[in-house]
């Protein structure tokens, strides 16, 4: 990554700015002097940091795989080992409507650099890398719930997972959010479907 060493604060500001503006500006409002602007640092500071625009772009993909991971912490996720579907649904659930209401910045910048990314096979290899992390966390997860096709079932519910949040956020029903309770009945019966209702981990 061709990102140059800087104080984890000051990479981190950037970073977070860059995420900021492409959620509010899109990905014609981002640029280094608009980074220096509304971070409130001086004129070159982004440059410094990130010399190239794929580089900047590299470091946002980076802090937003860091900031996503957090809207679900680890030690949230019910252990499906003990509590069977239906923790895995809490879990799920969870984090999903977190990326409707309080994370929904970072949600928007999201589709963003997937965007971007379909134009830039450079960052698409980055940005695919990214998410591989997660995809196979949720795989472990199905597997242990006893998933009979674990690669299928996940792209299943990624796609379920990012059609809701793409629908409620920039699409037909931006207007309206889900509660958590709608969003945990559709992972129950997506789930209930794949790995059956009544499963549990022993």
């Amino acid at each position: 990554m061709s990102v140059n060493t800087a104080s984890p604060s000051r990479a981190e500001l950037v970073a977070d700015t860059a995420l900021a503006l492409l959620a509010e500006r899109g990905m014609r409002g981002l640029t280094h002097r608009a980074v220096d602007e509304a971070a409130g640092l001086p004129q070159g500071s982004t440059s410094n940091l990130a010399r190239t625009r794929q580089a900047l772009l590299e470091l946002a993909v980076r802090r937003l795989a860091e900031r996503e991971a957090r809207v679900l912490a680890q030690h949230e996720m019910p252990d499906p080992r003990a509590g069977g579907l239906d923790s895995l649904v809490d879990g799920l659930a969870l984090a999903t409507h977190r990326a409707l209401t309080r994370n929904r910045e970072l949600t928007l910048a999201r589709y963003e650099l997937a965007l971007e990314a379909t134009r830039r096979p450079e960052l698409r290899t980055y940005f695919d890398a990214t998410g591989a992390r997660f995809r196979e966390q949720l795989s472990a997860l199905v597997t242990a719930m006893g998933s009979t096709d674990p690669e299928r079932h996940v792209l299943s519910l990624v796609a379920w997972t990012d059609g809701l949040m793409f629908s409620c956020v920039a699409g037909s029903y931006h207007a309206r959010v889900p509660g958590l309770d709608e969003v945990r009945a559709g992972l129950r019966e997506l789930l209930g479907g794949m790995l059956g209702a009544g499963k549990r981990v022993v």
